[in-house]
């Protein structure tokens, strides 16, 4: 039986986690972490500290990665690590809970971005799902076809991302004695908090602009050398991101007034306030915001299959995931199949965005602490022998279990019920799914 080939540079790799990582949600997320840290200055470091927060989570990917650099992440992880339940409960919750629908929302939200030169292209309209579909389409059709290809389509979809962001950064440095940026701090609640809880505060909103690392992890059986490959990609594409966003949020506080920014809901586009972009900003923004949702979309596409195929060539998912093209050698069947029930999430999701974020947020939390917890017993397997060995290896998995617990907390009151409890539910149900496939495999 024919299985993928390890096809993926470093620059490729370094590409994808990038093009998913970072996106338009960063002009999303920074009057959110802005209002909550209380000034631009605090803002800025509250990107800093999130990016912080993300390093024991990196530290863990790196060295699992390396240890087992094979396809599946978590449920390969889990497997080895003497759970195939867990295992099974990782993936069957992740395709049906976080997985596809992350898809759905991507594409749509690129198509909805460019509402500015078409009106009628609101989340919900008509004309938008169907071009989301087109887009979803798309790009199945380039991954289904070969991996080499659709990872040098994310390699030019990332370079065009990143352009206007550095632009943004670069010229923000030439603000560095605004005086926008060393106001007090001034919170929208009457409540008095301290600096160190402001900062906190800012840091809790940077979260979701700082996932997405995981992924890459899908497809580590298809990374040249992944020994060295994977700890290098993941270590400075943290690096890079935290970076990136810590000047941004500086270059945004330094140009637009403290009270503008906390007003904001939605976009944020600091481009208008930079001379050169005054007249063309909106354009401009909802450019770069299609493409980054473009790029998102696209590795979603090409990423996520993988962890299905790798469970049904264990025999614990549905055998038709499992099969690779003759030709192509690419995972035809979980591609087209995950694409397809996004394509049918297109149509059911009647009202916002939000329930379909509430619907991802509980699920991607609960897959990522089951996945850290694995390597207390991956540890005392023989076969572990990584070639990246995290530094104080049981804090930080401490850390990357704790962190999210909160935010798990928190997804209840955020997001429309509807959308948490379906999420459960998915997961829930996985749990007799498991035995079922489980008595087949033993009868066979």
């Amino acid at each position: 039986m024919s299985d993928v080939k390890r096809q993926l540079n470093l620059f490729q790799v370094i590409s994808i986690i990038i093009g998913l990582v970072i996106g338009s949600g960063v002009f999303i997320n920074i009057a959110p972490v802005q209002r909550a840290a209380g000034s631009p200055g605090l803002a800025v470091i509250a990107w800093a500290v999130g990016g912080l927060f993300m390093l024991p989570q990196i530290f863990i990917y790196a060295e699992l990665g390396t240890a087992y650099p094979g396809q599946g992440f978590g449920y390969l992880y889990l497997q080895k690590a003497g759970s195939p339940m867990l295992a099974f409960l990782y993936t069957w919750t992740a395709f049906w809970t976080s997985d596809m629908p992350s898809i759905t929302i991507l594409s749509i939200a690129a198509i909805s971005a460019l509402d500015v030169f078409f009106p009628g292209l609101t989340v919900n309209a008509m004309s938008t799902k169907i071009l989301a579909i087109m887009v979803i389409l798309i790009l199945t059709t380039i991954h289904v076809r070969s991996v080499k290809q659709g990872s040098w389509v994310q390699v030019v979809l990332t370079v065009l991302k990143i352009i206007p962001l550095a632009i943004l950064a670069i010229l923000g440095l030439f603000y560095l004695r605004s005086p926008n940026i060393f106001i007090e701090p001034q919170v929208v609640e009457p409540v008095k908090h301290g600096i160190v809880w402001l900062i906190m505060m800012g840091a809790a909103g940077t979260v979701w602009s700082y996932a997405g690392f995981p992924n890459i992890m899908y497809m580590a059986g298809e990374i040249k050398n992944p020994q060295k490959n994977i700890p290098v990609a993941l270590i400075g594409s943290a690096l890079f991101v935290t970076l990136m966003y810590i000047m941004i949020s500086f270059a945004s506080g330094a140009l637009i007034p403290h009270d503008e920014i906390i007003q904001t809901q939605g976009f944020l586009n600091p481009f208008k306030y930079l001379p050169a972009f005054s007249g063309i900003a909106s354009g401009f923004l909802a450019i770069a915001a299609f493409i980054s949702c473009i790029g998102a979309t696209n590795v979603c596409v090409m990423s996520q299959p993988r962890l299905q195929y790798a469970m049904a060539r264990d025999g614990l998912f549905f055998k038709t995931f499992g099969k690779i093209h003759p030709k192509f050698g690419t995972p035809v069947n979980s591609i087209l199949l995950q694409s397809g029930f996004a394509i049918i999430l297109v149509f059911v999701s009647q009202n916002t965005l939000d329930t379909l974020l509430g619907y991802f947020t509980f699920s991607y939390l609960f897959q990522n602490i089951l996945v850290y917890g694995s390597i207390f017993w991956l540890k005392k397997r023989d076969d572990y022998q990584p070639s990246y060995r995290s530094p104080v290896w049981k804090i930080m998995t401490v850390l990357a279990i704790i962190l999210p617990i909160p935010l798990i907390i928190a997804s209840f009151s955020a997001f429309p019920i509807i959308g948490i409890f379906f999420s459960l539910g998915f997961t829930l149900m996985g749990v007799p799914v498991y035995y079922l496939f489980k008595k087949r495999l033993n009868s066979e």
